[in-house]
């Protein structure tokens, strides 16, 4: 849904990717650098307790970071012609480490659990964010690879989590059960969307086969 936005924004950055490649910063350096951010806020979830929930909002500025160099990796690669296939590769698979490292570091802090939990319907909750995220992503890939557009098809992207998860973490920092239901619609909307893009297959599939 927010591709498009994503969109915008890249083009607005170009001056910041200007400055980014001046300073010889390639894309691939880039996508790493996310990746570093993204492992630190996925240590900040990770110490956040009752007592420090303000690591939830360093964790919201790094996450914040990380999507700059995500967008800002693309930008640097269009405009000087550095797209490569490894590139893309890389920037894909980090994604999904950076995902994944997010819900670990939640399930490892411990501190946000839903009210009247004992912790095993938070930790099932966010086990199933972590894996129906990784689910929309390989949707998306099955269907590309059988040359099907899925770009904006479903309610959840990843973009759409991760602002659910950042506006869930500030929440968080006012009552801490706030995260655990931000990982909550993460975990449904993720669900819906990747039977979204399975009906969007299917018809798609259908209709290509009529006569």
């Amino acid at each position: 849904m927010l591709t498009k936005l994503k969109q915008k924004i890249q083009k607005a950055l170009t001056a910041e990717a200007n400055a980014a490649h001046k300073i010889g910063l390639t894309p691939n350096k880039v996508t790493v650098i996310g990746f570093i951010f993204s492992f630190l806020a996925a240590i900040s979830y990770a110490l956040t307790t009752t007592a420090q929930p303000w690591f939830l909002l360093l964790a919201v500025a790094l996450i914040l970071a990380s999507g700059f160099c995500d967008a800002l990796d693309g930008i640097i690669a269009r405009v000087y012609g550095q797209t490569t296939v490894f590139g893309g590769f890389l920037d894909s698979m980090l994604d999904r480490y950076s995902d994944a490292l997010a819900y670990i570091g939640i399930i490892i802090g411990g501190a946000s659990i839903l009210p009247g939990d004992n912790g095993y319907f938070t930790l099932i909750i966010t086990l199933t964010a972590l894996a129906s995220s990784f689910m929309v992503s390989y949707s998306r890939a099955r269907a590309e690879a059988a040359g099907i557009k899925m770009e904006s098809v479903g309610i959840a992207e990843r973009a759409e989590r991760i602002i659910i998860l950042m506006v869930a973490s500030i929440a968080g920092f006012f009552w801490l059960p706030a995260l655990a239901i931000g990982v909550l619609v993460i975990a449904v909307l993720a669900t819906v969307t990747v039977l979204q893009r399975g009906l969007h297959v299917y018809r798609t599939l259908q209709n290509s086969a009529k006569p």
